[in-house]
C-alpha cells in the first residue's frame, strides 16, 4: 500500500493500454512493486525469448545501476525506473554505441516539452536540469549476450525532495519546479519520443550523421566548450577542454596540446571558483 499521496503509483492498465500494439509500437509492458535491478531482470527476461520493445518499469529498485558501477538509489514512487529490452537487427553492432547517446536526447526533447525547464546533457548521457545544471537523470545501455539485444536503463528523479537526493549535485523534477511531475504523462511521452527517435535512426541502420541523431545530441551537449575533468580506467585524470563529439559518440579533448577521442570516462564540468 502506498501513503504518499505526492507520489501515487503508475496506472499500469492505462500505460498497456496507451502504448502497446496495436495502438502503440510496444510488445509488453509490466510494472513491479520492486526489483532489484530493471536492467539485470529484463536482460533475463531477453535470454528467455522476451520480444523487442519489451518494458520493464519499477516501482523502487533495490539495487539500481549507473554508469561506472554507481549505484542508483530512490524512494518508491519518486522517479521513473524502466528499462527498455530492443532487437536491432536493422543496426551494425558497432553503432549500438550511439543507443546510450540517442536515449540522452529523447530525455532531453521529453522533459523539457513537458517540464517546460532548461535541460542539458553531460556526455555521455546525465541528463541536466536548471540554471545551475544538476543531473536528475541517467542512463545505462547493456548488451545481452546471444541478441542481437541491448536492455537500455533510465533513471528520472522526478519527486524527490533535497534531503533525499542520493548525492550532491543532483536534483529533481520537482526541486527545478518543473511543470509536469506526474510519472504517468511523463513516461508515455518518453516512450513514445523514444520509439520515433529508434525508428529514424534505425531507417539509417544507425548512422549518427544521417539520421540526424549527431547533430541533435551536440545541440544538447553542455559538455562541449567546457573545461573537464575526465576520470579514466587505469589510467590518470585528464584535464582540458572539450571539444568535439566525434562521429563514433567519443567526447573529443584537448589536453596539453593533443587531441584525445574518449569513448568512455567519468566528466566533470570544471568551473571557475566564482562561477559556481
Amino acid at each position: 500500500m502506498w501513503s504518499d499521496l505526492e507520489r501515487p503509483p503508475l496506472r499500469a492498465v492505462a500505460l498497456r493500454r496507451a502504448l502497446l500494439a496495436p495502438v502503440g509500437p510496444y510488445a509488453a509492458l509490466d510494472v513491479v512493486a520492486t526489483v532489484p535491478s530493471t536492467n539485470t531482470a529484463l536482460a533475463d527476461a531477453a535470454r528467455a525469448g522476451a520480444p523487442d520493445r519489451t518494458v520493464l518499469v519499477a516501482e523502487h529498485q533495490s539495487a539500481g545501476r549507473g554508469r561506472a558501477a554507481h549505484s542508483w538509489v530512490a524512494p518508491a514512487r519518486s522517479g521513473l525506473a524502466l528499462s527498455v529490452l530492443l532487437r536491432l537487427t536493422e543496426v551494425p553492432q558497432d553503432r549500438w554505441s550511439w543507443l546510450p547517446l540517442l536515449v540522452g536526447v529523447v530525455l532531453c526533447r521529453t522533459v523539457s516539452a513537458l517540464g517546460e525547464i532548461p535541460v542539458a546533457l553531460k556526455w555521455p548521457n546525465d541528463l541536466l536540469l536548471g540554471a545551475h545544471q544538476r543531473k536528475a537523470a541517467g542512463i545505462l545501455a547493456e548488451v545481452v549476450p546471444g541478441g542481437p539485444a541491448v536492455v537500455v536503463g533510465i533513471g528520472l528523479n522526478v519527486t524527490l525532495r533535497p534531503d533525499e537526493l542520493p548525492v550532491p549535485g543532483a536534483t529533481s523534477l520537482a526541486i527545478e519546479q518543473a511543470a509536469c511531475t506526474d510519472r504517468d504523462p511523463l513516461l508515455r511521452a518518453l516512450l513514445r519520443a523514444l520509439d520515433t527517435e529508434l525508428r529514424q535512426w534505425c531507417q539509417h541502420r544507425g548512422d549518427p550523421i544521417t539520421s540526424g541523431l549527431h547533430e541533435a545530441y551536440r545541440k544538447h551537449c553542455a559538455t562541449l566548450g567546457e573545461r573537464v575533468r575526465v576520470e579514466l580506467p587505469g589510467q590518470p585524470e585528464l584535464i582540458g577542454t572539450a571539444e568535439d563529439i566525434d562521429t563514433e559518440g567519443r567526447l573529443v579533448v584537448l589536453a596539453d596540446g593533443q587531441r584525445r577521442a574518449l569513448s568512455v570516462g567519468d566528466v566533470t564540468h570544471v568551473r571557475p571558483v566564482n562561477g559556481a
